[in-house]
């Protein structure tokens, strides 16, 4: 049988913060004990998390609170990568987390006209953000999701007190951090989505919209610290996997962005692939096509998640001198896939095992595993790929493993 693919829904009702997003995670199975030992590891004086059950317009949630040291110091972005780096977090945990803070010294740049680099962390350079977003990356490293959906998400309305001042919700940085992601109407008067809750967003999910077809799991409510007559101050995550299709194949929605070039020299084209590749979407690759005036050219063709959509058409705007992007949703069977290491007599090489159910599985040695190993003893690339391969049917032999 094919693994099932994990996924995870945020119905963001109330909008997202870091809070709300720490007491789903542990009601729907975090461990409590694992965000204790990583906000210790941060060795920061009195910072430390509680946890309780509350009541939410009657319905009942999980409410995690930190307790915030008294501290009087703005740190930049590396300082806070310099916490991350030294911290218990996994490699993966301190990836996420990393990228969170990043995404965050962006908006904040941009905002006040600076650099990243440059940046002061008033608010979510305190320890409390500290410790909400590491948090939030052990959590979902720990449920290991394969793909992150989520509602659109309510902003709220009306105003808020910042560290620069009175401005209209979303703050500056909030909205930056939101830009691609759909804003959900919502007339309560106060900050729902904080800039943790916004960044986590762009960092984690992959597709905005209504619930997917899953099959679910379990639930975890989050529960943030106001009470709202119109509705409950709680964030729902929501675990479970996608049904598999036909013979055990998984299948997954995703959308195709394509234009027509016939006034690009291959470089151009060469460098516009680099920069669509840049954002990570699943497919780029181009096809040689006839234009008007039998003028040849090239199609440019980008298979992404719909999250990627606006990143992907800025860049063909931005990098040719196309006057439209063609954009269409597609559906992919796939195959559930895991990353494994081999042993060879020249070192390990990782690579995507491929699972096939009733056949035997399929292994692809990563390039740069078996480039460097090629490099160093001076070994033909295809004898170190055939040794993995080898490597591979000696380790893994049974089509079910």
């Amino acid at each position: 049988m094919a693994k099932a693919m994990k996924i995870g829904y945020l119905d963001t009702i109330s909008g997202i913060s870091g809070d709300m997003l720490l007491g789903a995670l542990v009601d729907v199975g975090v461990p409590f004990s694992l965000l204790e030992d990583v906000i210790r590891s941060f060795n920061i004086p009195e910072l430390e998390l509680s946890r309780q059950e509350v009541n939410k317009n009657g319905f009942r949630a999980c409410k995690v609170d930190v307790k915030i040291p008294h501290e009087h110091k703005h740190r930049h972005l590396s300082d806070i990568l310099d916490m991350i780096g030294q911290s218990s977090l996994t490699a993966k945990a301190k990836e996420i987390a990393s990228d969170i803070f990043k995404r965050i010294a962006k908006a904040e740049a941009f905002v006040h006209g600076t650099t990243p680099e440059e940046v002061h962390f008033h608010e979510v350079g305190a320890a409390d953000s500290i410790a909400d977003i590491s948090g939030i990356a052990a959590g979902f490293d720990h449920l290991q999701f394969d793909k992150l959906y989520s509602s659109s998400v309510p902003t709220g309305t009306g105003k808020i007190r910042i560290a620069h001042g009175i401005c209209s919700i979303p703050a500056p940085a909030t909205a930056e951090l939101l830009k691609g992601i759909p804003i959900a109407p919502s007339d309560i008067p106060f900050e729902l989505t904080t800039p943790t809750g916004a960044a986590a967003l762009a960092s984690l999910v992959s597709e905005y919209g209504p619930i997917p077809e899953m099959i679910i799991e379990q639930i975890g409510v989050g529960a943030g610290f106001r009470d709202y007559e119109q509705q409950p101050n709680i964030l729902r995550l929501i675990k479970g996997t996608l049904p598999q299709k036909g013979d055990d194949a998984l299948e997954e929605e995703l959308w195709m962005l394509e234009t027509n070039l016939d006034d690009a020299s291959g470089e151009a084209v060469g460098y516009l692939q680099e920069r669509l590749r840049s954002v990570n979407p699943k497919e780029v690759f181009t096809t040689s096509v006839q234009m008007k005036k039998s003028r040849p050219g090239t199609k440019i063709s980008v298979l992404a998640d719909s999250s990627q959509i606006k990143n992907i058409e800025d860049i063909f705007f931005e990098e040719t001198p196309t006057l439209g992007v063609r954009r269409y949703p597609v559906h992919r069977a796939i195959l559930s896939r895991k990353q494994i290491k081999v042993s060879t007599r020249w070192g390990s090489v990782s690579g995507k095992m491929a699972i096939v159910p009733g056949k035997s599985n399929r292994f692809k040695p990563e390039y740069e595993d078996i480039r460097q190993i090629a490099l160093k003893y001076n070994i033909p690339l295809h004898v170190v790929n055939q040794e993995a391969l080898h490597a591979f049917r000696e380790e893994f032999e049974s089509p079910e493993s």
